[in-house]
């Protein structure tokens, strides 16, 4: 009857950023930081986490002269963060 959770996703933070992601594909590390309210060190950590795990991508970049760092969500990220919204949605009274 419920389904299991991914683990990876079931962390409230790695969830936000996913939910941030899964809306616009592609956004700036301090966004996401502003975003979750997180901080630098907790936020990168996250982010390696869901990286490890394909569901997202980290390009290193330079702009003006200063490091960006910019995620993006991948298909597999997609197709999981899909899962897991199904997998919620059992636990749901209907």
């Amino acid at each position: 009857m419920f389904k299991d959770l991914d683990p990876i996703l079931h962390s409230q933070l790695r969830l936000a950023v996913m939910s941030l992601l899964i809306g616009v594909k592609e956004a700036e590390f301090t966004f996401i930081k502003e975003k979750t309210g997180s901080t630098a060190g907790n936020l990168s950590v996250q982010i390696s986490k869901l990286k490890e795990a394909g569901y997202v991508d980290v390009v290193k970049q330079f702009k003006d002269n200063y490091p960006q760092t910019i995620c993006k969500i991948t298909p597999q990220g997609v197709t999981a963060f899909e899962a897991y919204v199904k997998a919620l949605q059992t636990y749901l009274p209907k």
